[in-house]
């Protein structure tokens, strides 16, 4: 079992470039974005967690994250697989 891939399918079978799903809630669109945040109750200040964003949830997802004073960077998901943020 793939704790990344709730949703059912297999990722292992499918292959790295499927399991890069949307983060939003029951969207299982490919993922194009990282947003990157941290919460600084609980993670030293270096730490990113990574959220994926489609197109059409990227600015849902980086507003819930600024609301709550987490997000610190959104990047495109191709330049943290060639040596960008990880």
């Amino acid at each position: 079992m793939n704790i990344f891939n709730l949703g059912g399918g297999s990722a292992e079978l499918a292959g790295p470039a499927s399991a890069a799903t949307c983060s939003r809630k029951a969207c299982r669109a490919n993922a194009s974005w990282q947003l990157l945040w941290n919460n600084p109750k609980i993670h030293t200040p270096d730490r990113r967690k990574v959220w994926l964003a489609c197109g059409e949830h990227k600015a849902w997802l980086e507003d819930y994250l600024q609301t709550r004073g987490l997000w610190k960077e959104t990047v495109p998901l191709e330049a943290a697989e060639t040596g960008g943020n990880s």
